[in-house]
């Protein structure tokens, strides 16, 4: 039985969403992104965090007829 990952490494988030490492720890000091601390030292990332953190970022534009 192959155990499905819910969560995602620093490095995995900065490539998911196609930005640095280095501004994920950012975001992650300011609190600015969902994250899990285990210990003192290791992040995680649940995906389902992620997408919905994602889909609150977005700003929708709505074209105004001219």
């Amino acid at each position: 039985m192959q155990i499905e990952r819910r969560t995602l490494t620093v490095e995995e988030v900065a490539q998911y969403i196609g930005v640095s490492k280095d501004l994920i720890y950012i975001m992650v000091r300011e609190k600015s992104i969902p994250f899990i601390r285990i210990g003192s030292r290791r992040i995680l990332f649940k995906r389902e965090s992620i997408d919905q953190w994602l889909s609150e970022q977005e700003v929708v534009v709505h074209e105004q007829n001219a």
